[in-house]
């Protein structure tokens, strides 16, 4: 029905996926003080060493899959990435009013990328 060029939409895809976790790695690399204040609050041993480990393996796994390089693995690491920040960060059971929206919004966008990237993985 339709005609896709699948080499451009492989490179676009690999690009705007591994983009965004390779951008939000950075950007968390600024707010360390407090991303590792709400791990030490959640009880995780070793927070700030913790988030530093997380931060790598998504901004890796993301600079890995722009380029193409083991981009099975990459994927599968950025299942875990979110799979255990899903669980640390979006705890909307914990909050109310438009913190508990934000936290549930949060768990949604996490588990629609998972999709999509056992969508990838199941595409072969």
């Amino acid at each position: 029905m339709f005609e896709f060029n699948a080499p451009l939409l492989l490179v676009a895809g690999r690009s705007l996926l591994g983009g965004a976790f390779l951008l939000a790695g950075l950007r968390n690399l600024g707010n360390i003080p407090f991303l590792s204040g709400v791990l030490a609050g959640r009880g995780v041993p070793l927070a700030r060493l913790a988030l530093i480990a997380g931060i790598a393996l998504q901004s890796v796994a993301g600079a890995l899959l722009i380029v193409g390089l083991w981009s099975d693995f990459a994927l599968l690491g950025l299942v875990a990435f979110l799979v255990l920040a899903t669980l640390l960060f979006h705890n909307f059971w914990d909050h109310e009013g438009v913190d508990r929206v934000n936290k549930i919004n949060g768990v949604v966008s996490n588990a629609a990328l998972t999709g999509a990237i056992f969508i990838i993985l199941a595409s072969g």
